[in-house]
């Protein structure tokens, strides 16, 4: 903020209408502290951030209201005054010329009818002898923004990419356990197969077997008895029907075949899933190690937050100084603390009047 302002005491205070809405505090608050700014301070913070919340254009880089959002704040904050009767006030006060004609409402405009301030008196007033430690506590506090910001998007990204990590593990965890249990079902399957198509395997086996016997009995018996009585036999067996004994080992080795190409494509579900859960537990693993640089630049913050607060405590023990402007800076680390968990120093926010 300038610490002075130049012209006739009707320019300086269109100059000083066309600052910031925190500029404008500011130099309101530097202008009044020793006499009601300091006890008002918090009221003009709030002021001021109504001021920027209904600039929906510029907000913080506005410097006055259109008329809509000027009676919105007005009745945000319970105004007996309307914008005209604050117009009014401004012509018959001679901050403004009875002839100008308003299309906007600077925050300057409001604290001077609303706390009734000359507003020649504010213009000329003096913003203290300290420029170079506000501008060093104004940069203190820039930084502790930018590690703020920069923790915090990095906290958001850490935690997202955690949760999501978690929900793969799980997600694949559990498909590795079904897998699991289709390759135990397949193989019990395919074990079931193999048993019955060895029972009729053996079935069969065992009629071959007994053709063979009775054939080497009809040739080679002892007696012509023995032969006759082999040779009945024989043709009997021959005479019994083999065509469904052999299509039904036929149907279970077809069987057997499909079951095994089932137990190897669950083995490959399940192989494919054990790394899919392996994945998942690095990328978890990495998540984790994200959370961790998060949570070390918010202490790099929370120590930049102290640096800054401490250095403000130095400044406004020494007499002469921007008071206002200190106690602003202050105000807005101690906002930025907000930003910081509670295990660090933060707390929680209180929402402005709507």
């Amino acid at each position: 903020i300038e610490m002075a302002l130049k012209g006739s005491d009707e320019d300086k205070f269109k100059q000083l209408c066309t600052k910031t809405y925190k500029d404008q505090a500011i130099w309101f608050l530097n202008a009044y502290w020793h006499t009601f700014g300091k006890e008002k301070a918090e009221t003009l913070w709030n002021f001021t951030h109504k001021f920027n919340q209904l600039d929906l254009q510029n907000h913080e880089a506005g410097s006055a209201l259109d008329e809509l959002n000027a009676h919105r704040f007005l009745e945000a904050f319970k105004e007996p005054l309307t914008v005209r009767e604050m117009r009014d006030l401004l012509r018959s006060s001679g901050a403004v010329a009875q002839s100008y004609k308003f299309t906007e409402v600077p925050l300057t405009h409001f604290l001077v009818t609303h706390f009734k301030v000359d507003f020649k008196q504010l213009v000329n007033a003096s913003q203290g002898d300290n420029k170079e430690e506000v501008e060093k506590a104004q940069r203190l506090l820039d930084e502790v923004i930018t590690l703020l910001d920069a923790s915090e998007s990095k906290a958001k990204a850490a935690a997202a990419a955690l949760r999501e990590a978690e929900a793969r593990e799980a997600e694949a965890k559990t498909k590795e356990s079904e897998a699991k249990t289709r390759e135990a079902e397949a193989e019990a399957a395919k074990r079931e197969l193999e048993a019955a198509l060895a029972d009729l395997k053996a079935q069969e086996d065992a009629y071959n077997s007994k053709l063979e016997e009775l054939r080497n009995k009809s040739e080679n018996a002892s007696s012509v008895v023995a032969q006759n009585k082999a040779k009945a036999e024989l043709a009997q067996a021959l005479n019994e029907p083999t065509m469904p004994l052999r299509k039904a080992r036929i149907t279970q080795e077809a069987a057997v075949k499909k079951a095994d190409k089932t137990r190897k494509a669950a083995a490959d579900a399940r192989a494919a899933a054990e790394a899919s859960t392996q994945n998942a537990i690095a990328a978890k693993k990495k998540s984790a190690e994200a959370k961790d640089e998060a949570e070390a630049a918010v202490e790099a913050a929370r120590k930049k937050v102290d640096e800054a607060e401490a250095y403000l405590d130095e400044v406004k023990s020494k007499p002469g100084n921007a008071q206002g402007a200190l106690w602003w800076i202050e105000r807005e680390l101690h906002e930025k603390r907000a930003f910081l968990p509670t295990s660090k120093g933060g707390y929680a926010k209180k929402n402005l009047p709507e």
